[in-house]
């Protein structure tokens, strides 16, 4: 892990992770204090009443073949929540090192860097130019404290794609410096390959990859980091064994079938052709500003009356997303439904 020496947390990189109990499934299990009976009800494979596989292996490479990645590259995780929060304990001593962020973006990033007590820098995210990455700014703020660099794209909340040349030379010049995350958790809306294919190239390129949102799969809470092996194998130290639920290993399994990849596929064209419809029909309405073009699986959308709107959407039956913030002071943004749904919304604002 040479390379990561000047990166990684010294403890962390010298921390001999717990030790869980052999997992020889072949054998019975009399050495992990588990009930030797299953709870009345339970018709799983390998019953709850046993520790699922510490770190799930056939649930790691089906995901690695789902992203077209080496297993090596892959950390299963409890969504991308949970990898986000890894990383910057993995990264960030307290009091000493930083997070930089280019907001309106992710929420969790800032908050997983309060919670372990790093510093917050941010480089806003360039407006006038569609909320395009402001390279200079961040080179220019992404001093040696900084260890983690979080990008979104598409971005949350703005649904816009960053440009990958733009990533690509802020990858080049942060090589040796930090590790840049690339949190992809809406791509599959945006049509595009996937910058995990650049890690033999820049190993200090990660990526964020999740069940949650085109595969309909939140409530597994299921993510994917896509990382260099080294990477993978700092973050095994600090993830927690056993974090991934029998119930989730069985059902995502069993969800990530080719039929059910093509019924993922056939929805996410539905959506993308909603999304567009969607927005044509918000631009007619006199209440809206603008519609932001998106590539993510939701709209960014400015009104003139925001608390007047989002008060007759809820009366509608509906919930819409306020993200009103410096920057965005007129925003909310709108999760892309199913037709009908989306001609509720419409109505509604109109």
């Amino acid at each position: 892990m040479s390379w990561l020496n000047g990166l990684a947390r010294p403890d962390i990189l010298a921390l001999k992770p717990y030790e869980h109990a052999t997992w020889e499934p072949i054998y019975e299990r009399m050495h992990a204090n588990e009930l030797p009976w299953r709870a009345l009800g339970d018709d799983t494979l390998a019953g709850l009443n046993r520790y699922p596989e510490p770190f799930p292996r056939v649930l790691a490479e089906r995901l690695a073949a789902l992203y077209g990645v080496p297993v090596e590259r892959v950390l299963v995780g409890r969504g991308s929540d949970e990898h986000i929060d890894l990383l910057t304990r993995a990264f960030c001593r307290a009091g000493q090192d930083a997070v930089l962020i280019c907001p309106p973006t992710f929420g969790m990033y800032s908050v997983a860097a309060r919670i372990q007590g790093a510093d917050l820098v941010t480089v806003p995210l360039d407006a006038g130019r569609g909320f395009a990455l402001d390279e200079r700014a961040v080179l220019e703020r992404c001093d040696a404290r900084v260890k983690l660099v979080f990008l979104c794209s598409p971005n949350n909340p703005t649904g816009n794609l960053l440009d990958e040349d733009a990533v690509l030379r802020l990858a080049e010049a942060l090589t040796g410096r930090a590790l840049l995350v690339v949190d992809e958790a809406y791509l599959e809306f945006a049509e595009k390959p996937s910058l995990a294919r650049h890690i033999d190239r820049f190993p200090h390129i990660a990526v964020l990859r999740t069940l949650s949102k085109a595969h309909g799969l939140a409530g597994a809470r299921c993510g994917t980091l896509i990382a260099h092996p080294d990477v993978i194998a700092l973050l095994s130290k600090v993830i927690q064994p056993y974090a991934i639920t029998q119930l989730t290993i069985e059902a995502v399994l069993r969800l990530l079938e080719p039929a059910q990849l093509a019924v993922s596929e056939r929805r996410v064209a539905t959506i993308i052709a909603e999304r567009a419809r969607l927005a044509a029909g918000l631009a007619e309405l006199p209440g809206v500003i603008r519609v932001w073009p998106s590539a993510a699986n939701f709209l960014l959308v400015e009104l003139h009356e925001p608390d007047r709107m989002l008060e007759r959407v809820r009366d509608a039956g509906i919930l819409i997303r306020d993200v009103r913030r410096p920057g965005l002071e007129r925003a909310v943004r709108i999760s892309v439904g199913t037709p009908e749904q989306n001609d509720r919304v419409i109505g509604a604002l109109r």
